[in-house]
């Protein structure tokens, strides 16, 4: 309860905040649907209206405040019809069905680990080569950050449109982008957690007369689990991030951004909210995954209480 008790005051505050947010930003749309469905509003003209700001409009019209909550295409959605768009399109909707969030989120998911995986591989691969290499330290390191200053909306569509002049389509140009997102906390992470132990420890594998790879294998690996998963569960949030991404400049027809892209497109709110708490859901998933392995692996290890 310590720790529940928090997370659930924070998400009433949001979700208060939310609820209170929906009335100015509705305020508008619901005058101008009122007048047209015969009722008194003030101002009674559009233009009049628009010199008042949403708070406004409220004082001036507060019969209309739970109109605002039922838009049927708000600027900002209630959380209810948040809630509602998400249950018929997770629910009720069969998988296969191109409606479904759950088929939309396969298809972002399966992305989304192909590039984490090919994204840790790569970033573990280089983490040991920086660690065990000085002139990849002094040469690929500054590399890597220095690609993370690329804009992943500038760089998404050149990738995608390189690869398609070459005949490569579909997963992979998605997962490219997932594993460029992924791959930098992974690296980072891995190579402070091999330069974790301290000299004492170092010291006393040279006694041994221990070779690199068992000082790799028996103290610099080990003492870099936790920063590994630490890596992992930023990467994994960052690799979703990406497909996502990679959807939206392709005119992708399946797949969290394609769902964003419909909703953007023809207007309908709900359905680009509801596939965004889909995706944050998703990663909370994700995260929690690799929390519990994280967990389960290090008591194994011994390093926290049972």
């Amino acid at each position: 309860m310590k720790s529940i008790l928090p997370v659930l005051t924070i998400i009433g505050a949001i979700l208060l905040l939310w609820v209170l947010a929906v009335i100015p930003m509705n305020m508008h749309l619901t005058a101008d649907q009122a007048q047209r469905d015969g009722l008194v509003v003030s101002p009674d003209t559009p233009n009049a209206r628009q010199e008042y700001s949403g708070f406004g409009l409220t004082l001036r019209n507060p019969a209309l405040i739970t109109a605002t909550f039922v838009q049927e295409r708000p600027r900002l959605p209630s959380p209810h019809q948040v809630a509602v768009e998400m249950w018929n399109t997770i629910v009720l909707q069969k998988i296969s069905s191109k409606r479904s969030l759950v088929y939309h989120g396969w298809v972002t998911l399966s992305a989304t680990l192909l590039g984490f995986g090919i994204g840790t591989s790569l970033g573990i691969l280089l983490a040991v080569g920086i660690v065990y290499n000085r002139a990849m330290d002094m040469s690929v390191m500054p590399w890597a950050i220095a690609s993370q200053t690329i804009p992943i909306l500038a760089l998404a569509p050149m990738i995608i449109v390189m690869l398609g002049s070459i005949g490569i389509q579909g997963l992979f140009p998605k997962a490219i982008i997932s594993a460029y997102l992924s791959f930098f906390p992974v690296v980072v992470g891995m190579v402070k957690g091999l330069r974790s132990p301290d000299g004492m420890q170092l010291d006393l594998l040279r006694t041994y007369h221990a070779s690199p790879s068992q000082g790799f294998w028996k103290l610099r690996l080990p003492a870099s689990v936790p920063y590994l998963f630490a890596s992992l569960k930023i990467g994994i949030s960052a690799s979703l991030v990406g497909a996502i991404v990679a959807e939206l400049p392709t005119g992708a027809r399946a797949g969290f951004g394609a769902r964003m892209l419909v909703g953007d497109q023809y207007g309908q709110p709900l359905v680009t909210w509801a596939a965004l708490f889909a995706a944050a859901i998703t990663a909370a998933a994700l995260v929690g995954l690799f929390s519990l392995l994280e967990r389960l692996t290090l008591r194994r290890m011994g390093m926290v209480q049972a």
